[in-house]
């Protein structure tokens, strides 16, 4: 069990604000203290019996990049979906409806990140009429859209501007299009909220969507 969290609690009395603030409280922890990888251990996993998740994150497929590390939260914390691009699939929305209304998840994050290559390689695709290979085009047509959007805004840097409009996509796209999270939503249950992970400093900031 977390050190971080109460052994006694109802997943029930958690709050979106609750699992929100857990996040950015863990974040800190991760920038200012490390981790301890040995809650990561198998013996220390086999002994989390309940899956009681206080966050699902869509997540980028980027190896560099571990949410459970980055918001310092232990085995069985976060439910996670990851893709390259971290963009809205119909498996996705179908792992994150899983997550609210069977796990009774109280907050979805959509966390996108600096540097990232899904990212880079669609501006390049959209930029220069490129094609790409196998299946790959599915990414980039995930991802074209907000790098039009972007794009409309004249950015110094077109990757950092696609990457924060592509949260603010998925995440209005989460509140929207499933009418399980809607219904979710109105009712209090959960929330959907976006945010950034700084590939250099390691801190998460959290955008407005």
């Amino acid at each position: 069990m977390s050190p971080h969290r109460n052994p006694n609690r109802n997943l029930g009395e958690v709050t979106p604000a609750d699992a929100l603030q857990a996040l950015k409280d863990g974040n800190r922890r991760y920038i200012d203290e490390g981790i301890n990888p040995a809650y990561y251990t198998a013996g220390h996993i086999s002994m989390v019996e309940e899956h009681a998740p206080i966050a699902a994150i869509l997540a980028c497929a980027d190896a560099r990049v571990g949410a459970e590390l980055i918001f310092d939260q232990m085995p069985g914390d976060l439910f996670m979906v990851r893709l390259a691009g971290n963009f809205v699939s119909d498996y996705g929305l179908a792992s994150m409806e899983f997550a609210v209304d069977i796990l009774g998840v109280p907050l979805l994050l959509v966390l996108g990140h600096t540097h990232c290559g899904a990212v880079s390689a669609a501006v390049n695709v959209v930029q220069n009429g490129l094609s790409v290979p196998g299946r790959i085009f599915v990414l980039m047509d995930g991802l074209e859209p907000s790098v039009l959007r972007a794009r409309e805004t004249n950015p110094v840097d077109l990757n950092d501007a696609t990457a924060r409009e592509n949260v603010r996509r998925q995440v209005q796209r989460l509140r929207t299009i499933s009418p399980l999270v809607s219904e979710a939503i109105a009712a209090g249950r959960t929330e959907v909220v976006g945010a950034m992970y700084d590939m250099a400093t390691g801190e998460v900031i959290f955008l407005d969507c």
